[in-house]
């Protein structure tokens, strides 16, 4: 499954399912999907969200070997995963803005 978040702030953003509501929980919400987020609620839920990643355990920053294949790479954490939200979170923040999510890919 996709999520798709978006808001007038942002342009809109795609992620796995799995990931999307792990980071949704981290930022204290109930990880239903669909939802959304009031604009007066983002920035509580932007604070809870980069609190948990503070605290969530360091990614393994190994190089990839030249040659190297995928099976060798080591996993994409949740921190790195997390950017693209924090973005858009900070932006609706800014600008005083809903967020929406929703399931499925965004219309080209």
């Amino acid at each position: 499954m996709l999520v798709t978040f978006r808001t007038k702030g942002w342009g809109d953003i795609t992620m796995f399912g799995d990931v999307a509501v792990t980071l949704l929980k981290m930022a204290g919400h109930s990880g239903t999907i669909p939802s959304a987020l009031r604009a007066a609620d983002v920035s509580a839920a932007l604070a809870r969200l980069n609190q948990a990643l503070a605290a969530a355990p360091a990614e393994d920053k190994q190089p990839a070997e030249s040659g190297a294949d995928d099976a060798d790479a080591p996993p994409v954490g949740i921190r790195l995963r997390a950017y693209p939200l924090t973005q858009l979170l900070a932006a609706a923040a800014k600008q005083e803005c809903d967020v929406m999510w929703d399931t499925g890919a965004p219309l080209i």
